[in-house]
């Protein structure tokens, strides 16, 4: 399963904001990432429009999760930024070209488009079973809340 960059780093900025005891502005969240103001700021608003983190507004603004890390879901994130899509689409192939079956052999899905939709189950189920705080906990948290204090 291919994953968008922008996954990677709505998940990193989330794990921040997990951390964070305040608003963190999205051009600190780009900077402490070193990724661009501008595509990350896409990505944040991907994340808000879902729910997941809301921007504050101003002298002290930025973004604040929506809920809990524990209730935030890798699964969530992938969501919002990548959309709810499958990952894989099955198009009948079997029933294009020279090999094709007719249409009584297609009644049910092929062999290929069941192990497909099985992988996309389990893939989903471990990204739904990861939270945002079982991320934060894999990390040096510390040194995330020193850089933020440092604000």
């Amino acid at each position: 399963m291919k994953l968008s960059a922008g996954v990677e780093w709505a998940l990193h900025c989330c794990v921040v904001l997990s951390q964070a005891a305040q608003p963190v502005p999205s051009a600190r969240l780009a900077d402490l990432h070193g990724v661009s103001r501008t595509y990350l700021a896409k990505h944040l608003g991907s994340l808000a429009k879902a729910g997941i983190i809301q921007p504050s507004e101003g002298r002290d603004g930025g973004y604040v999760l929506m809920r809990a890390p524990e209730r935030i879901t890798v699964l969530d994130v992938v969501r919002a930024v990548d959309g709810p899509e499958p990952a894989f689409r099955c198009t009948e192939i079997r029933q294009q070209g020279d090999l094709a079956a007719p249409p009584e052999q297609c009644r049910r899905p092929c062999g290929i488009s069941v192990v497909m939709a099985r992988a996309e189950q389990a893939w989903r189920a471990s990204l739904d079973a990861t939270t945002i705080a079982d991320l934060a906990a894999s990390f040096d948290t510390s040194g995330i809340r020193s850089v933020l204090s440092d604000r």
